[in-house]
């Protein structure tokens, strides 16, 4: 029998010390793909707007799309948890984030909506936990600010920085955050909020001491022309997709990826 990845089954992964292997899926084909691989959760990001769509950034993508793309990746999906992105502006207070986040739900089939933002995403969290949306939390670097930041950059290395990063992911998990994701930040950051909060926290460019990691499947295949840092290219001298997607959750699991190499200090 499959063991079906559920939410609240995300939390028996940290206390088993088992890492969580996610990668990004905009549809069936690779959902398929991805679940034979092992992969544990699949998360329809908005990333799609850059590596589908050829957008420079995240912000032009709509709530249509991504529900779209979710109900793709929802019909194939069978064990992994099935995570989306609320794109940008959709959740900016509770009523407009609820009206979205049912839509991705109801209409796309997403067990568990994902949103970006610390202390000022408490309000909405808890409203979408009131009407029974489990809620993915996003810290670090924050795709969808891209215009306030200037550039893609690390975040967390200055202390007041760090300090203030580590009392947002307590305030969301106080909120009902199911999961956390850190991205780009210092890898003693992301030990620290890790080991702080009782939910798991995904890595992607915040090191190896996280519950679990995650990638743009893009990434890992060697599709992206100018690939981040922490990024690996798992297709190199491979068979096929599915081996790829195999040896990086392999790596995942035995701690093996990320390596020093992908981290930041």
């Amino acid at each position: 029998m499959v063991e079906v990845v559920s939410v609240p089954g995300l939390r028996e992964f940290k206390q088993r010390g088992e890492k969580i292997a996610c990668l990004t899926c905009y549809d069936a084909s690779f959902a398929r793909v991805l679940e034979e691989a092992g992969v544990d959760a699949l998360l329809v990001g908005d990333s799609l707007g850059v590596v589908i769509q050829g957008q420079a950034t995240t912000v032009p993508v709509r709530l249509p799309e991504m529900v779209y793309h979710t109900r793709c990746v929802r019909r194939a999906a069978v064990r992994a948890l099935v995570i989306a992105d609320l794109p940008f502006a959709t959740y900016s207070e509770p009523k407009r984030a609820l009206r979205s986040a049912a839509r991705l739900v109801q209409a796309g089939g997403a067990q568990m909506v994902k949103l970006e933002g610390g202390r000022e995403r408490v309000e909405v969290i808890q409203a979408l936990v009131r009407e029974g949306i489990p809620v993915c939390g996003h810290l670090g670097l924050l795709p969808q600010s891209i215009h306030r930041l200037g550039r893609y950059r690390v975040q967390g290395r200055e202390p007041k920085d760090a300090q203030r990063l580590l009392e947002d992911a307590c305030l969301l998990e106080q909120a009902g955050v199911e999961l956390l994701v850190l991205e780009c930040v210092p890898v003693e950051l992301a030990a620290a909020i890790t080991a702080e909060v009782g939910i798991p926290t995904l890595g992607i460019g915040a090191g190896p001491n996280c519950d679990g990691q995650v990638l743009v499947l893009y990434d890992l295949l060697g599709l992206t022309a100018k690939p981040p840092r922490f990024a690996q290219d798992f297709l190199s001298g491979k068979g096929s997709v599915r081996q790829a997607v195999a040896d990086y959750v392999a790596a995942v699991k035995e701690g093996r990826f990320p390596s020093e190499q992908h981290a930041y200090r």
